[in-house]
């Protein structure tokens, strides 16, 4: 049993993860000819497109997209909560479980590509496209600790910084919110 759990929990969150990459990649108007983003965009299509026609865009936000991300973690949240035998429970908890699952894989991401930014810095050909999309993904998350934190003898820290306090907002959130929300954060 727990192997299928573990199958089932692994499986959902790729679903989830590839959803909140689109909607990440999307609001950072990371470049669509990039192949990653492409193959990124025709896996989610089957579900978005169709979303599409009944949920138009609301300025710049993708309507379609964000529904999408969260109808995926809710069910994810869900289907999480039935497996360890706590069942659809109150909504609100489900609702407010797939949202923090949602906080905590973007923390995740922000992480991997902050760390494969800086480890990729040193030895790949910036104009690669898993590097460029690795700038594009760390860059909201670097630019500001790089305007308040000086250079030192050329070394950029600005990775560094960022891998610890993301690790602490990680750490919190596990720490203070998860425990509320059981077993439909897992």
């Amino acid at each position: 049993m727990a192997e299928l759990t573990f199958l089932i929990r692994t499986l959902a969150d790729l679903i989830v993860g590839a959803f909140l990459l689109r909607w990440l990649f999307a609001i950072q108007r990371t470049d669509f000819r990039n192949p990653i983003v492409q193959s990124l965009h025709r896996l989610t299509n089957p579900i978005i497109l169709p979303l599409r026609r009944f949920l138009p865009a609301v300025g710049r936000i993708d309507t379609a997209t964000v529904t999408s991300l969260l109808l995926v973690a809710f069910i994810r949240a869900a289907a999480v909560g039935a497996l360890y035998g706590a069942g659809i429970g109150n909504p609100v908890i489900v609702i407010l479980g797939a949202v923090l699952v949602l906080a905590r894989m973007l923390l995740w991401i922000f992480l991997g590509a902050i760390f494969l930014y800086a480890l990729l810095s040193w030895v790949a050909d910036p104009y690669n496209p898993f590097s460029r999309l690795l700038a594009d993904v760390a860059a909201p998350i670097l630019r500001p600790i790089r305007n308040n934190l000086p250079m030192l003898g050329g070394l950029d820290l600005s990775p560094l910084v960022a891998l610890l306090l993301l690790q602490l907002a990680l750490y919190s959130l596990n720490m203070r919110l998860a425990p509320l929300f059981f077993p439909y954060d897992l």
